[in-house]
């Protein structure tokens, strides 16, 4: 906002109205949080399950009166379609379940991140990290069934793999690919167990527990099916190491 008030595209009037909505904007139902951009890097996210269509349409036109970039996660396909008609510009991944408005381009980052799944059933999960991940500004790298039962699959994959700057691993029944590919890389691994599997899978219990359990040291485990939180740790991750490279590796606070 300060880059187009200098360079005449906002006026100080119009920025100050922007402002005066800092930090948060009260809907009565919702609090929508308009100053998350500035402290994480990206705006407030809906989560669209639990809320009707009113509700997130509300929210979503509020994030864009405020100039920021709309992502709703966990949206079937009945509101998505209801959403159309009063959020303009959205667009539905439907296997990711994700409903998105670009009012702003979204940079794109250097960062190479791979999203590895187990099993085709696991794919629903897998998308809902890289469409998260797309809407970041990171293209995700799909690498889908190369789970254990095959695992030459993953194997032929090594090269992407290595030189990824962040994998995520969504796998279930027993959850054994991420500790593979954790002990196969030396960058950040994060794992999402998936509610895909038999009986004494629990439901995702299982592939939680064994990943929490995993002998590959420093594998970050998120919720059962939680793709969304995996690609936001991911972009965490690589927006703190961008940002102590442009500070010339200093530890320090940013300014």
């Amino acid at each position: 906002m300060l880059e187009e008030v200098r360079a005449g595209s906002v006026t100080p009037d119009q920025a100050y109205q922007r402002l005066r909505d800092l930090p948060f904007k009260d809907l009565g139902f919702a609090h929508v949080d308009h100053h998350r951009m500035l402290r994480h890097g990206q705006p407030e996210v809906i989560l669209g399950e639990p809320k009707t269509v009113d509700q997130i349409a509300s929210i979503a036109t509020e994030l864009l009166r405020a100039g920021q970039n709309v992502l709703v996660t966990r949206l079937d396909a009945d509101k998505a379609k209801a959403l159309t008609a009063l959020v303009p510009g959205l667009r539905y991944a439907e296997v990711a379940r994700i409903g998105s408005v670009e009012v702003n381009p979204i940079p794109s980052r250097p960062e190479r991140v791979a999203v590895v799944t187990a099993g085709t059933g696991d794919i629903p999960v897998a998308e809902e990290a890289a469409e998260t991940l797309r809407m970041t500004g990171l293209a995700p790298i799909r690498l889908y069934d190369v789970g254990v039962a095959g695992i030459h699959r993953l194997l032929s994959h090594s090269k992407e793999l290595q030189e990824a700057n962040a994998i995520i691993v969504v796998a279930g029944m027993e959850g054994a690919l991420a500790s593979v590919v954790g002990g196969l890389v030396a960058c950040p691994v994060v794992a999402v167990p998936t509610s895909v599997g038999y009986g004494t899978h629990l439901g995702g219990l299982t592939p939680l527990f064994a990943m929490l359990s995993s002998c590959a040291s420093g594998v970050t485990v998120v919720n059962i099916d939680n793709g969304f939180g995996a690609a936001m740790a991911v972009f965490r991750i690589v927006q703190a190491a961008a940002v102590r490279a442009q500070e010339g590796g200093t530890h320090g606070p940013r300014s």
